[in-house]
């Protein structure tokens, strides 16, 4: 999706690589029901995926994880930081260009309009700014 030009760019925009996109399943998942998939690692003295031999899947390991530098990054290029009040919105007046706003779930749509407004003010991007607004109608 593209944004508007006013808004608020991101200071670094980083290239994000994923090292692995499908998930590492459980061993044997695929062919008995009561194994589901998600991932536990085998603790057999004998398994051979445990001890890593040719041929297995891979098994997760420190080498798949995300580079720190854009640890946490959205594909916009912004960290996400939940607001709750107007109050928490403004610790983010002189970090706008790496935190993005994200209103939280539980606040209702009046003080919601209020923090959209102020994030406005202070040029702060707001992830979910169009959630629980209404269009008003003509008429």
């Amino acid at each position: 999706r593209r944004r508007p030009a006013t808004m608020v760019q991101p200071l670094v925009k980083y290239n994000i690589v994923h090292k692995k996109k499908n998930k590492f399943k459980r061993l044997q998942s695929d062919r008995k029901v009561t194994v589901k998939e998600s991932w536990r690692r085998p603790k057999g003295i004998d398994c051979r995926h445990r001890r890593k031999f040719k041929g297995t899947v891979p098994m997760p390991n420190i080498g798949y994880g995300t580079n720190k530098k854009y640890k946490h990054v959205l594909p916009c290029g912004f960290k996400k930081f939940t607001v709750s009040n107007v109050k928490e919105l403004e610790m983010l007046m002189m970090h706008n260009r790496v935190y993005a706003a994200e209103v939280a779930h539980d606040v209702g749509a009046k003080k919601r309009k209020e923090i959209v407004e102020r994030a406005k003010q202070l040029n702060v991007n707001v992830l979910n700014a169009g959630a629980r607004m209404r269009t008003e109608e003509n008429g």
